[in-house]
């Protein structure tokens, strides 16, 4: 199988391309523009397989995206290419709407037209795999869990990008055919995540002395999912989903952000203690909550566990224990980001007016 993976420096696509460049049978290119968050440091061991290839450019570039297609004749596309942070989509709109819907667009009609030129058997294997978040689902209350038939409610620009991206990627299948599926994951966590999002930035706050900081009362619940597990399911879902679905990837580990970062400073105690020999508790810090921070997420993978047989392999408390001393390990991977790109600094402001 031969695979184009958009995204593929960043943390859950360097996630798959590092999972399909060590399987047999597949050739994967990594089609990355490589903004911000994207590291090819996170490749590191794979850029030598024979199996891996990368090609640096912009999903936006239609020209660039038809000579790719031709050139590699991919069978399988892993959409993965995405501005993903909430917090900058608040501070700064327009990058979600380019690359997350013109991008997507762009992609689509990319692989409808070579799709269209295929014929025989490559045209029945090839695919189009369009990853997406549950953040498109909106908020959920106390109770329930989001399914592949819960209504879209979006509530941030990065969840409204991503609604609508989902949607054009529902429509391309439903109008032209083209052999599209979709995935919608819940919060990823596990090595090589760029240190913006929740765990990374509360391992390595902690690890310099900073504050902590915890949106509002900290009581928002996620459901978190290994990385690992994530991309396990998406080769899955490629080979073996069914055309035009859906399908929802959750760990099962729902916990509150507060509960989150007090696993995270127990875990620290246990490996890093402090010189001084307190808590690492001693460092949360509450600050003024995210707009539009939505409550709870929780997804049902009744789904994709009965259809295909995938089961999340990482239980919170094992995920966590080894996403903890990987960062203790690898300071040669974050540090770099910290001391250039990003050092750890509130987002998700309101912009001025």
């Amino acid at each position: 199988m031969r695979a184009i993976v958009t995204g593929g420096a960043g943390f859950i696509g360097s996630a798959l391309c590092r999972r399909l460049a060590r399987t047999p049978g597949w050739q994967v290119l990594n089609l990355d523009k490589l903004t911000y968050a994207a590291n090819l440091a996170s490749l590191d061991g794979v850029e030598v397989a024979a199996g891996y290839s990368f090609l640096q450019g912009d999903i936006c570039d239609r020209a660039l995206v038809d000579q790719t297609f031709a050139a590699f004749c991919p069978d399988v596309i892993f959409h993965l290419a995405a501005e993903s942070h909430v917090d900058r989509s608040i501070t700064g709109s327009a990058p979600f709407v380019q690359t997350n819907v013109v991008g997507t667009h762009t992609l689509l009609e990319a692989a409808l037209a070579y799709w269209g030129g295929l014929k025989g058997e490559e045209r029945e294997r090839f695919r189009f795999l369009h990853v997406s978040t549950d953040e498109v689902y909106g908020s959920l209350g106390a109770e329930g869990l989001f399914s592949e038939e819960t209504s879209y409610d979006p509530r941030s620009p990065y969840s409204a990008s991503k609604a609508a991206s989902d949607f054009m990627a529902s429509a391309w299948h439903h109008t032209y055919g083209l052999p599209v599926l979709i995935s919608n994951c819940s919060n990823n966590y596990g090595p090589f995540q760029f240190p913006e999002k929740l765990i990374p930035v509360v391992i390595l706050n902690a690890l310099e002395g900073k504050p902590i900081p915890v949106y509002g009362d900290g009581l928002n619940v996620r459901d978190w999912l290994h990385v690992d597990d994530h991309v396990e399911a998406l080769a899955l879902i490629a080979v073996k989903g069914r055309l035009g679905e859906t399908y929802n990837v959750g760990g099962r580990n729902e916990r509150t952000n507060l509960q989150v970062v007090r696993t995270i400073c127990g875990l620290l105690d246990e490996f890093r203690p402090r010189a001084d020999g307190t808590p690492h508790t001693d460092l949360i810090t509450y600050v003024t909550d995210r707009p539009g921070h939505d409550r709870r997420y929780a997804i049902d993978a009744t789904k994709l566990e009965t259809e295909l047989g995938w089961r999340a392999q990482h239980s919170f408390e094992t995920g966590m224990r080894e996403t903890v001393r990987w960062y203790l390990d690898r300071a040669d991977w974050w540090r770099p980001i910290r001391e250039g790109r990003f050092a750890g600094e509130r987002l998700g402001l309101r912009p001025s007016t």
